[in-house]
């Protein structure tokens, strides 16, 4: 899918992996997860010439979701996912932003909430949606199966997964969601996590501490 094109914007202290996705034809773009700096984000549309016409939330922590309502203010677009069950967590942005000393954050409510079997699309270009709860209840990551890459916010990462210790967090449901849903794609399917480098679906399998095949063997 050459007129697919995905740019990385670290953002945030915690360098959350944003990203733009865009249709190299039409030059009409959408971010992910655009959880702060939005002059950086702004700047790479800006500088490419990319319309931004939606946004895509994973899930709904700080870093993640925290300047989705300003950027969506700001160009006028809508906001789709997470999952509902995430309401409580983007309804509570505010909150977060004063505990984390981020002022300006927003709460907000989606256009579109996602789920299990839904579609977003860019152009012409749609990504498959799985919710994968665990990190958080209505974490949602996003494939793109002729591309073979996907972005799966903070439910794997390089080595790694994501944190279960925050509320409504629950491990297992984590590992359930990695092992049911991710491990069914294609394992040279390249992810986007939500930090960090990127990875492949097979390499994770093969390597990854907590979620590699091996240690589920009977």
């Amino acid at each position: 899918m050459e007129n697919l094109k995905v740019a990385i914007i670290p953002v945030t202290p915690l360098m959350q992996n944003s990203c733009v996705i865009w249709n190299e034809n039409t030059k009409n773009a959408a971010v992910t997860d655009p959880g702060g700096d939005l002059d950086k984000i702004n700047d790479f549309l800006s500088k490419n010439n990319l319309n931004l016409v939606k946004i895509f939330i994973t899930h709904g922590h700080l870093d993640h979701a925290g300047g989705a309502f300003n950027l969506s203010q700001e160009h006028d677009v809508k906001i789709e996912g997470p999952h509902p069950d995430d309401e409580f967590l983007i309804t509570g942005l505010e909150d977060q932003g004063k505990m984390y000393g981020v002022p300006g954050t927003k709460n907000f409510l989606p256009d579109r909430w996602l789920d299990d079997g839904d579609k977003i699309e860019l152009d012409g270009i749609s990504f498959d949606v799985y919710h994968c709860p665990g990190h958080t209840p209505g974490h949602v990551i996003f494939h793109q199966a002729d591309a073979k890459i996907a972005i799966v916010g903070d439910v794997l990462f390089q080595g790694s997964i994501g944190r279960t210790d925050l509320p409504r967090g629950n491990t297992q449901s984590l590992i359930d969601s990695i092992r049911n849903k991710l491990w069914k794609l294609d394992d040279d399917t390249t992810f986007v996590p939500g930090h960090g480098p990127l990875s492949t679906f097979g390499q994770e399998k093969k390597t990854n501490p907590y979620v590699a095949d091996q240690l589920f063997k009977d």
